[in-house]
Parts: structure tokens; sequence; C-alpha cells
């Protein structure tokens, strides 16, 4: 990993290395932090982040859940967005704004102060350098997603994806290159950190958001794309073995984008490669960075 030379860091542009954090930080020991992924994108009218807006409003609303008060204005932390990205003369890249309950007491429900950064850096392909095209292998895993009313799966919080590392890890360990977890009814719920979505007779089925998973902004772009488009979606409760009867089925988030799955548990999906419905939605998709799908909702931010 070559790091970056700034960050942005509680109000101002530092070194990489002067943004330090307390070895007895709060958000160290309870995972006390909410954070976002974003991407920015090379576009046909220049760089523009991507729904940069509606990401740091979920960072308010996760801190929120947590009455974890962020000293800053959204359009505080939006510029620092901007500002970073031009720091360290990036363009297309990946953002990670993270609001963390900072030193000052050692009980948890102490009251902390909370300090906010925003880390920007280049990233291709989360899973993979050519998954995009190609798709990936992935399983079930043996962990399953927290109960609802026990962690709020509302919130992108750090302590949160303590579940997700269980999930991935067991997937790399075992050779697939990403895990899918049950939720605690025995129902599908999300990958690691990706949301999902079965094709079937060219419709799209997605898992709701009391399934234990994180209402994801892309998941969000999808269903919107797809209606406006005329591809029906459903959102409702899927059971494991839908994995194995689906026509098509993807994996969507920030860093994944949209990473078509080939087989689930050793079983080929559908024919075992990406099917037409997800290429065609990953073209949607892709078209806003291009030109060829209209942003007519405005998603792309401008530097």
């Amino acid at each position: 990993m070559r790091y970056p030379d700034h960050i942005w860091h509680n109000g101002e542009i530092k070194r990489w290395q002067d943004a330090t954090v307390h070895v007895m930080a709060h958000g160290l020991h309870y995972g006390s932090s909410v954070f976002e992924g974003i991407r920015c994108y090379e576009t046909n009218k220049g760089h523009a982040i991507f729904r940069l807006t509606e990401h740091n409003k979920r960072l308010f609303n996760s801190a929120r859940i947590y009455e974890m008060p962020i000293p800053y204005t959204l359009e505080q932390i939006n510029q620092a967005c901007r500002d970073v990205i031009k720091a360290n003369d990036l363009g297309q890249c990946y953002l990670r704004p993270i609001a963390y309950r900072d030193l000052g007491g050692f009980g948890l429900s102490a009251d902390c102060p909370t300090s906010v950064a925003v880390a920007a850096w280049n990233m291709g392909r989360y899973l993979g350098a050519d998954v995009i095209e190609a798709g990936i292998d992935a399983c079930v895993s043996s962990w399953q997603r927290f109960a609802p009313n026990t962690i709020p799966a509302g919130a992108k919080a750090g302590g949160n994806y303590l579940s997700g590392q269980l999930i991935a890890r067991e997937a790399r360990r075992l050779g697939f290159g990403e895990g899918i977890a049950l939720a605690s009814t025995g129902l599908l719920s999300e990958g690691a950190g990706e949301n999902l979505f079965l094709v079937f007779d060219g419709a799209l089925h997605t898992t709701p958001v009391s399934a234990a998973l994180l209402n994801g902004i892309t998941r969000n772009t999808i269903m919107t794309l797809a209606r406006d488009n005329g591809i029906t979606v459903i959102e409702r409760e899927i059971p494991r073995e839908y994995l194995y009867l689906c026509d098509e089925l993807f994996m969507c988030g920030t860093a994944a984008e949209i990473t078509p799955i080939r087989s689930v548990d050793g079983r080929a999906v559908g024919t075992g490669k990406p099917g037409d419905v997800t290429r065609r939605i990953q073209k949607l998709f892709f078209g806003l960075f291009d030109g060829t799908t209209p942003d007519k909702y405005g998603w792309l931010e401008a530097l």
C-alpha cells in the first residue's frame, strides 16, 4: 500500500504521518466510529464525486444513532472531501470520511470528544482486477449477521464490520472471492460488505433492510436506474436455496461497484457467466460516468 501524502484531520490538511490517535482512544477499544466509503470518478465532464452529499448525510445519521455529535457541518465535511483530493493531486479515487470517539474517558458510556478525518487514495477494483467482467466465486458463510435490536445494521459503524471481517476472511481462507451472510432468521442478508441482487426471469430481487443489512447507496442507485429503465425490482425475504436457483446474481457497493457472482458454494449461477441483466445494470451504472446514462438526479458532484 502506497499511502497518500496528506489527510484532512480535525479541520485541517495534515501530513499523513501527523494524523495520529492515542492508543487509549475510545474508538480503538470499543469500535465507536462511523464512516463512509465514497468514490470520485473521471467523467465526461471532469472529475466528480458520486453521491457525495447522500454519503455524508448517512455519516451524520450513523453518528446520530450512536449519540456521537460531529463538530462540523455537512457542508464542511463535503468540502473536506474535495480538499483532500486536491491536496493529494488525485483524480479518480476512493474517499474515507470517519468520525470516532477520541481520548476522553474509559467507560463504555464516557463522554469523549469526536474527532473526524477524511482520507483519499487511489483504489482499483475492490475484489480483483478483472472481477467486473469475469465475476467471482462466493460461498455462504458459517457466520450469521446480528439479530434485530442488537446492533443497528442501518448505521455504518466500525464495530459492525467485525462481522464482515469474519465473513470475508473465512471466504478467502476457503478459496472464495467473497462470503455471503445469512440473517439470524436463516434467510439471506448480504455479503461481507456488499448488498445482493438475484435475477429471476429478468427481474431484480433483493433482500429488505430488515434483513440485517446496510441500506447501500449503490443499492439504491441500482434500484432507481433499473426502475427508470423498465426493469422490475422486488424487495423480499429470500431463502438461501434461491442462490442456487437464480438466473443471475451480483453484489454491489461503493468499493465493489457491481460485481457478478458466477458460482455459490461451488454451484454455477445460471450459465456460470455474468448474465444479460447484470451486464445491462453495469452499463447503466458506469454510463453515469461516461455520459451514456443521463445524470438526471444530480448524483455527480463536481470537485
